[in-house]
């Protein structure tokens, strides 16, 4: 199987699989304990705080500074933000384009009775950045916005958002901002001290790390309502007994992404812009979404003209190509993307769209092979499909 899933998950890293072994057989680990041995444990995850802050440019060493709150994986920092930050029940505003666990946790606020605002997108997909300062005006004195929450780049087209002016903004304003980084850290280079927003959701699947630990890093001086209760750990924010092993390995993950950065950016793009470019020359009917804009390296979102995103994928499947049509968090029902829909994208564009990504592990002859067995299965389905009509 050739796998261009990337944005939905990667591969672990053998040295991070080889890691997370180590530290699980070196006894237990419950670095709450007072022990020796949870002591020991506690030293794993001061460790992995100093490789991250360190990858990610910031102190978790100073009193009252920045802090990480360790959890389950981008969906749970998504939802812990927006349920836990800024003025409770404030309104939130947020983008069209955002991930699942951004818009659906929206909705069940706005359900609740919290006001939702939301930021359009332009034919590219990136954010009306210019309509967010009106539009935290355009709330009254005595009902502050509650939180701005947007994502660093788009999981279906890797567009890159306008985060620094949504920083600036939103710190001249006094509203905090929550920043969805799941797609950007450990694929493109990330100082937070330079950004200084409120709040930053990354996960280790997404740079070659395990599923099952994510984070979510606070601000200086950021307070988080907990969702959770019944222990003491990471100050009340989080309870539950940390997976130190889990921990040790994100942050190693995170290490290895961050020294190779360069290279796979260079290698990432120049695998998509071969495997766009090729198919493009072959199928010059192809539309590829965000093009225009700036995008990750290693992503691509293309609409095969006159097929069907479903019997694509399913056909590709079969042919031995693993992509997808959109967000793996809502791929269970596969409903059409909201993020093309936002783009106001022709709706046959929409439903014969299907998104690739590359990772540090893709090689030139895995693309060069898709390439021929994607092209042979779109010619074939758009053949019955003409033949159809």
């Amino acid at each position: 199987m050739i796998y261009l899933d990337n944005n939905a998950t990667t591969a672990i890293d053998p040295l991070v699989a080889n890691l997370i072994t180590e530290v699980l057989l070196s006894g237990p680990a419950n670095p709450s304990s007072q022990h020796g041995v949870g002591r020991s444990a506690h030293r794993h995850i001061e460790n992995a705080l100093e490789v991250i802050a360190d990858c990610l440019g910031t102190d978790f060493s100073l009193p009252g500074g920045p802090r990480l709150i360790f959890t389950s994986g981008g969906t749970e920092s998504n939802n812990l933000a927006l349920a836990g930050l800024g003025v409770e029940d404030g309104p939130l505003i947020i983008s069209r384009i955002e991930h699942p666990s951004i818009f659906a946790a929206a909705e069940a606020q706005e359900a609740a009775g919290r006001r939702v605002a939301w930021l359009e997108v332009d034919s590219n997909g990136v954010v009306d950045i210019e309509s967010l300062k009106p539009l935290i005006q355009s709330f009254a004195d005595d009902e502050p916005v509650g939180l701005v929450s947007l994502m660093s780049a788009n999981n279906e087209t890797g567009v890159l958002q306008p985060i620094e002016q949504a920083a600036d903004i939103c710190r001249s304003a006094g509203v905090p901002l929550h920043i969805d980084a799941t797609q950007t850290i450990g694929k493109l280079p990330t100082d937070l001290s330079k950004l200084n927003p409120a709040a930053v959701t990354f996960t280790a699947h997404k740079f070659h790390g395990p599923a099952g630990i994510g984070a979510l890093w606070l601000g200086a001086g950021v307070k988080l309502r907990p969702v959770f209760h019944g222990g003491e750990q990471q100050l009340t924010t989080r309870p539950g007994t940390e997976p130190v092993a889990l921990i040790a390995a994100m942050a190693a993950a995170l290490r290895i992404a961050t020294d190779n950065l360069n290279d796979t950016i260079d290698k990432t793009a120049a695998l998509r812009d071969h495997f766009e470019s090729s198919l493009c020359q072959r199928h010059n009917e192809l539309v590829i979404h965000g093009q225009s804009a700036e995008r990750l390296p290693g992503t691509t979102n293309i609409s095969f003209v006159d097929s069907n995103r479903q019997s694509m994928l399913m056909a590709l499947d079969l042919a031995g190509i693993a992509c997808s049509s959109g967000s793996a968090c809502s791929s269970g029902s596969n409903p059409p993307s909201h993020v093309l829909l936002a783009m106001k994208a022709d709706k046959s564009l929409v439903e014969s769209a299907l998104r690739f990504g590359v990772s540090r592990f893709s090689t030139m002859q895995e693309v060069n092979e898709a390439i021929d067995l994607i092209s042979n299965v779109y010619n074939r389905l758009r053949s019955d499909s003409i033949v159809e009509n």
